[in-house]
């Protein structure tokens, strides 16, 4: 982990710090916001209809076409790879959505909606999801088939069909049943016509963190951090690449480089008889996603449902979530438990990078221009609405060494400008809930962090960015990580000196056996940026 060090631009945590994002607000105190990124199960309703529930959101120039934007959107977390006989299907009867607004008034102008139909070629013939080995996209042997339309919608609600079919990759249920997984997750990339690219199936979980932070902040015991709990599941995600120019307000990233971006599913109820559920009534708002870990972390408990409802043109209407945002639980929990002197509040360094964006034209205390839509030539500064959501500066080019830390650590193109798939946003929001971004200066007792610094799997260099989905069970792979830290003593030649090293002295039945417990790594950490 790096040392204490100053930096340029404050880069509030975005994990910790989606606990503020929730709301809060700047002249005219608008606040609480959505629930955002790393949201898996954050709220009591969203929790019992996984499919819709959105888990992250990701927004960055893409690495190897700088004229783009990557846009990942990740759903149903906590999947079992080998949860067969159904798998992870979308869900059909729903709206998922990404948003952006580029002139900064809390309200969509551009909205890519993604409505899910599914082929069952089953019936009553087996329950297997495909019936042999299955080698492409469209295999006769794949028996479960989900196809998508993408529409653009504009501000004024018009619609625009995209995209009127495309395939949706399966689950991927093993081994033996696709060999060769990658093949067909590529062919499920679709070309969008003008410009751009989508993808929509199942990835490997992009998040990585130690989440026994619920667990009253790791037990009270840092020295116990550094399991990924999202090592092994799986999500299903959404990606979408868009040129530039086509998010830019009035079509121009040059002069307006900054927008705003958020995810949220809409349902329509379900009336169920014996065998049957039938959809029906209005869609309704039930998850809502930008700056991660905000109804999560945030939101009391007793917010978290209504918090999933609220568009960002609401946010300043919730008192009790801005009132979270600026006097935060977060550093009071850690002052408690770990003895580090919370910040004085009120936090209206939390408020700028969640609620306004970074930027000298709002008034807050960090002194820099970043990513509020402020800062684009051709937005009203009447018009604006402090909200909560994920905020990106299109202008910043990707760097060829990112650092993990993101703006915190000296690098404008991470998080909370945007949030690629390597930021390490728990850090991020643990330092910036801790004020780093007040200081320059890292919190020093805190500099390990949850000792999760990347991804178990090399993410990808090329669209749609997301590793390829696991194919073995959960369980399997920590055994395996168990039975690889432990130097099992039975496999090991007695008499023998393991490794040339330190080894511990261990009497068995009267023998002598010297040997070590290698530090053998459980998994490989790829630093790589994509």
């Amino acid at each position: 982990m790096q040392q204490p060090h100053t930096v340029r631009v404050p880069r509030k945590a975005r994990a910790t710090a989606a606990l503020l994002a929730v709301g809060a607000a700047l002249a005219g105190g608008l606040v609480p916001g959505s629930a955002t990124a790393s949201s898996h199960r954050e709220a009591p309703l969203i929790a019992a209809d996984p499919t819709v529930d959105n888990t992250d959101l990701y927004a960055f120039v893409s690495p190897d076409k700088p004229d783009t934007v990557t846009i990942v959107a990740n759903y149903f977390g906590f999947q079992e790879p080998v949860g067969g006989p159904n798998f992870y299907p979308w869900a059909e009867n729903a709206h998922y959505d990404i948003n952006i607004d580029n002139d900064g008034d809390a309200k969509p102008d551009l909205t890519y909606r993604y409505t899910f139909a599914t082929d069952d070629r089953r019936k009553n013939a087996t329950f297997l999801y495909n019936n042999g080995e299955v080698s492409s996209i469209n295999d006769e042997n794949l028996l479960f088939r989900q196809n998508y339309k993408l529409e653009l919608i504009d501000q004024r609600g018009g619609s625009k069909v995209l995209i009127k079919s495309a395939r949706s990759a399966p689950s991927n249920t093993g081994a033996a049943s696709m060999p060769d997984f990658r093949t067909i997750r590529d062919q499920a990339i679709a070309q969008i016509p003008g410009g751009g690219l989508s993808y929509a199936g199942p990835a490997e979980d992009s998040f990585f963190a130690d989440l026994r932070v619920f667990d009253l902040l790791y037990g009270g015991d840092l020295s116990k951090t550094g399991q990924d709990t999202l090592r092994g599941f799986n999500v299903n995600t959404i990606a979408l690449q868009i040129p530039t120019h086509m998010l830019a307000l009035k079509g121009d990233a040059k002069r307006n480089p900054v927008i705003g971006i958020w995810a949220d599913t809409e349902r329509q109820s379900l009336k169920l008889s014996p065998g049957k559920a039938k959809a029906e009534g209005d869609f309704v708002q039930v998850s809502r996603l930008g700056n991660p870990l905000v109804n999560e972390v945030v939101a009391p408990a007793g917010l978290k449902d209504a918090f999933n409802g609220l568009t960002p043109d609401q946010d300043g209407k919730v008192k009790a979530l801005l009132d979270r945002v600026t006097d935060p639980e977060l550093p009071k929990l850690i002052e408690q438990i770990y003895k580090i002197q919370a910040p004085a509040g009120p936090r209206e360094d939390l408020v700028e990078i969640f609620l306004t964006g970074i930027t000298t034209k709002a008034g807050g205390p960090i002194k820099a221009d970043l990513n509020s839509q402020l800062n684009n030539a051709d937005v009203m500064a009447h018009m604006f609405v402090p909200s909560e959501m994920l905020r990106l500066n299109m202008a910043v080019a990707p760097t060829d060494e990112p650092n993990r830390l993101g703006v915190l650590g000296g690098d404008n193109q991470g998080f909370p400008n945007g949030r690629r798939l390597t930021d390490d946003v728990i850090d991020i929001a643990i330092q910036a809930m801790e004020g780093a971004a007040q200081s320059g200066v890292l919190v020093q007792a805190l500099a390990a962090g949850d000792k999760v610094d990347a991804n178990d799997v090399a993410f990808e260099q090329r669209f749609p960015y997301v590793a390829v989905p696991s194919n073995a069970a959960v369980n399997s792979a920590v055994q395996a990580q168990v039975e690889t830290k432990s130097s099992i003593l039975d496999n090991l030649p007695a008499g023998a000196l393991i490794g040339g090293a330190l080894g511990a002295l261990v009497l068995l039945g009267g023998t002598v056996y010297l040997w070590r417990k290698r530090p053998t790594k459980a998994r490989h950490r790829s630093t790589r940026p994509w």
